[in-house]
């Protein structure tokens, strides 16, 4: 289906990547595929210590003293599911439609972030037609869990100066710099009691969120699973004598949570007013969401109890306070680029287990010293309810340099495509510029790309007709750089 779509050297290998599965932490069956790719084509390819692999291609004739351009894109994709999709991510291929313009996957995200990236840079190894300097590719590893290629590149093994960073999502955009990260996990100890004589087991279910990325997406105020389900938990309990057994919310750090579902228990008496009073809520939620979330649906299903201990009174109201006290979306608006998030927070994952509650958040900022005091935030919003806070796996941000001759190139470029220049943009999310700048502190760096929508969701979709011209401004930069 794909292979009939322009620029067929480019949607062939996407249509081949979406085939073989590699979700972050399970590439090594993509990364092999593009070794094979490498021998077909002799080109010479190695892996650095950290994993990620290195594709070399020779300057077209003519071209050999022309700086060299290393195309940079990760292999890994989000492993989202929409609710009633049976998808295995390490096992079952992606399986991308055509709707109205766009390609789409079914039931899952598509993995155009970062698929479309690794596409362009095959065809671009594989094309006779384009004409280029010395040319290197560079797939990284675990992009979407911790940037470990990244965080890991083998300083000294790559040859060329200047960096295009293939993992943006507007057309029409170069971006310069980008904000860092930092993962936080807080762990609240909790105690457990028998469960009541005569309590009906219920499952209380919140699904239907669009959630979304949750650097690209954070200011759009789309609900948050998690919270949404605590407020429904603390408005219930306060009329009725529930128990709280489990609750189990988000996925990863970097998606908005979208579903998020409680285990409880009720006096069997209660259950008439107990579903009249959530009917209730329900239908402000439903409300209070309508623009952002027209999908909202909260479900309630009676479930078998067995040997189930539920959360003490005390230790439940602990954990919804501090679900509902940790800060979620907008910080902070950049005060320099209009329209910019500077700092935030993502609430993204809840889980219980027997003695303890875990929420994981990923804290976002183009400033160290605004992350830093999110972080101190978080925290202090966190004590209260006996909560225990520890900070990992930062990121730095990527510092704009708005006076690069790359920069410069590009626009001229861009200018001549379009009739028009790119608008110059800092991006609040995690790009792999400033990593990779730790390693080669004298590389400059661009990141571009075609319209995505929707990442790190089931919606995802990437736009046929801005591949298309992405793909042709590859091609026109690549040849200026040669010139």
């Amino acid at each position: 289906m794909l292979y009939q779509l322009e620029p067929k050297l480019l949607w062939q290998h996407f249509q081949q990547i979406c085939r073989i599965p590699h979700p972050s932490y399970h590439e090594e069956a993509l990364i092999q595929q593009l070794e094979q790719f490498a021998d077909q084509q002799q080109l010479e390819h190695f892996r650095d210590r950290a994993g990620n692999l290195i594709i070399r291609k020779p300057a077209s004739p003519g071209c050999e003293q022309a700086p060299g351009v290393i195309l940079q894109s990760h292999v890994d994709m989000v492993p989202q599911r929409a609710d009633d999709s049976d998808h295995d991510f390490q096992r079952d291929p992606i399986r991308p439609r055509i709707v109205e313009g766009w390609v789409h996957a079914t039931g899952t995200t598509l993995g155009a972030d970062n698929g479309i990236g690794v596409a362009a840079s095959l065809a671009a190894l594989q094309s006779k037609e384009l004409r280029h300097g010395p040319l290197e590719a560079l797939f990284t590893i675990n992009e979407e869990s911790g940037m470990d290629g990244a965080k890991g590149l083998e300083p000294g093994r790559l040859q060329g100066q200047l960096l295009l960073n293939l993992d943006s999502e507007q057309e029409g955009e170069l971006y310069v710099g980008c904000a860092g990260g930092i993962d936080v996990t807080a762990r609240l100890s909790l105690q457990r009691e028998a469960v009541k004589p005569g309590q009906t087991g219920l499952q209380l279910i919140v699904r239907g969120l669009a959630g979304g990325h949750s650097g690209l997406d954070i200011h759009l105020g789309r609900g948050n699973a998690n919270r949404l389900l605590a407020e429904l938990l603390q408005e219930l309990g306060q009329r009725f004598d529930l128990q709280l057994v489990d609750v189990r919310g988000g996925t990863l750090r970097n998606a908005i949570a979208r579903r998020a579902e409680a285990m409880i228990t009720l006096p069997g008496a209660q259950l008439t007013d107990f579903r009249t009073e959530l009917s209730r809520l329900k239908e402000a939620l439903i409300e209070r969401f309508k623009s952002a979330e027209p999908q909202l649906a909260i479900g309630l299903l009676e479930e078998p109890l067995s040997d189930e201990a539920a959360l003490d009174n005390a230790s439940t109201q602990r954990l919804l306070n501090a679900i509902l006290s940790c800060p979620h979306g907008v910080e902070r608006m950049h005060p320099e680029l209009d329209g910019v998030v500077e700092t935030s927070n993502n609430l993204a994952a809840v889980r219980l287990t027997e003695t303890a509650a875990e929420l994981q958040c990923l804290a976002r900022s183009a400033v160290e010293t605004q992350r830093d005091r999110l972080c101190q935030r978080i925290e202090q919003s966190l004590a209260p309810f006996g909560a225990h806070c520890e900070f990992d796996g930062a990121y730095p941000g990527w510092s704009p340099e708005l006076d690069a001759p790359l920069l410069a190139t590009l626009q001229q470029v861009h200018q001549q495509q379009f009739g028009q220049p790119a608008e110059v943009m800092v991006i609040h999310a995690g790009l792999e510029c400033g990593l990779l700048q730790a390693a080669y502190p004298d590389w400059q760096m661009i990141s571009f790309g075609p319209t995505i929508c929707f990442p790190h969701s089931p919606g995802e979709k990437v736009e046929i007709a801005s591949v298309e011209r992405f793909w042709g401004y590859l091609g026109a930069v690549l040849k200026a750089l040669a010139d």
